[in-house]
């Protein structure tokens, strides 16, 4: 009995393989990865949306007042937010010798840009501290980029000076030195609170990967030091902390009362106002020119009354569970780089988010620091994706592309017997 002719398939379409040929391509870009580091791109990604909407939400009237435009301000942010993301991707993709190659030269760099902002007349003050830096319609903080070149550069000089670690003069000394010398240019400008964000994130990332405490003890008394000079020379800033020490500081005085009680007082009637489930999305009351730095520096506020005692404890919560993928990060590093770029972004993201909020709740003196991700500025948000793509560069699982290869290896030869019977 004679066997039918072998039936052969048709050829697939031009189309169909094309879609074939870029998913594979597609699956290679983003194959399967370390559930640290999907713990740490998605909670970022959820951080950033959820930061969108509040911006959008508790800037519709002062950017109506500024620019005549309910929407200016969250474009802007919008548009920071698209250039961001794909740069934090781009960043995740790039080895570690690729920012030890680059780390001195942005150093350098964003230290002179800081420069212009102190020395020339392209500095621009805001709110008493002089930290922006005008060329021709761009304005940006260089002082953010000194926060990412500090990640790469800590990096790197840990990585160098491994060996000496564990002694003073020849490994932290250097290190304070240089460190401390990138920090003191933003401090010129007089912005406190950004000067100790990046003081708690260099000494933050030392002891976080095994520098001893009795190693760091003279910086640590050296900065409190500085701090305590640089807030006696400014009368701004000695009436911000008077204010926070004194229980009986009232709005409904005159003169220096109104400056100094005003913000952290409507920040707490913001929060008072939500209660537990808030007064809903958009409707605010403080955000009528009633809470300054609405969007920004007290978005947190604007949270609490918006979205209640529910939203608030969310945001918290996603910031805890950023800190859980950062520390996880951390523990599996495998190299000095990895250890101290992973520790530095932990202390500046994590840190930030806790002066912020701790400034909002009336724990801190206002000290003037956005709430990472979430509060309208486009530098700071554009940086701190740029060094959480840094993160997710060391947190990649290396053992993922040879199981993807396997994978697509089993696939064509599963396809190839198919074939053959």
């Amino acid at each position: 009995m004679a066997t039918p002719p072998r039936t052969t398939r048709p050829a697939k379409p031009e189309s169909a393989s094309g879609i074939s040929a870029a998913r594979i391509r597609l699956g290679r870009v983003f194959r399967v990865e370390s559930a640290d580091y999907f713990l740490l791109l998605g909670t970022t990604l959820f951080l950033v949306v959820f930061g969108l909407v509040m911006v959008l939400s508790s800037s519709l009237v002062e950017s109506y007042i500024a620019d005549g435009g309910f929407l200016d301000q969250a474009i802007r942010q919008a548009v920071f937010a698209v250039v961001g993301i794909p740069a934090m991707l781009l960043a995740s993709r790039m080895p570690e010798r690729f920012w030890m190659r680059i780390a001195w030269p942005v150093l350098l760099a964003s230290c002179a840009l800081q420069l212009l902002v102190v020395a020339t007349p392209l500095g621009i003050e805001v709110g008493g501290n002089t930290n922006w830096l005008a060329i021709g319609p761009i304005q940006f903080q260089p002082s953010e980029f000194i926060k990412v070149a500090l990640v790469m550069w800590l990096g790197l000089i840990v990585t160098k000076k491994q060996e000496y670690l564990g002694d003073f003069t020849k490994g932290i000394l250097p290190i304070v030195l240089v460190g401390g010398g990138a920090i003191g240019l933003v401090l010129l400008g007089g912005d406190l609170g950004t000067v100790m964000v990046m003081g708690g994130m260099l000494l933050g990332a030392l002891f976080l990967i095994g520098v001893r405490l009795r190693l760091l003890l003279l910086p640590i008394i050296a900065a409190a030091a500085v701090f305590a000079v640089v807030a006696a020379s400014s009368e701004n800033r000695m009436r911000r902390i008077m204010s926070f020490l004194d229980a009986d500081c009232e709005v409904g005085g005159t003169g220096d009362a109104i400056n100094t009680c005003w913000q952290i007082q409507h920040g707490t009637y913001a929060l008072a106002n939500g209660g537990v489930f808030g007064v809903g999305l958009g409707n605010s009351a403080a955000k009528w020119s009633w809470l300054p730095a609405a969007d920004n520096d007290f978005i947190f506020a604007i949270i609490g009354e918006e979205l209640g005692l529910i939203g608030a404890v969310v945001v918290i919560g996603l910031f805890a569970l950023l800190a859980v993928a950062f520390v996880r990060v951390l523990r599996s590093a495998r190299t000095p780089f990895a250890k101290a770029a992973t520790a530095a972004v932990l202390v500046w993201v994590i840190g930030q988010a806790c002066v912020n909020i701790g400034v909002v709740l009336g724990v801190f003196p206002i000290l003037g620091v956005p709430l990472p991700l979430v509060s309208a500025g486009g530098t700071a948000l554009l940086t701190t994706l740029l060094a959480i793509g840094i993160v997710l560069s060391v947190a990649r699982d290396p053992g993922a592309p040879a199981r993807a290869a396997a994978r697509v290896a089993a696939r064509k030869a599963a396809k190839a017997g198919r074939a053959a019977r």
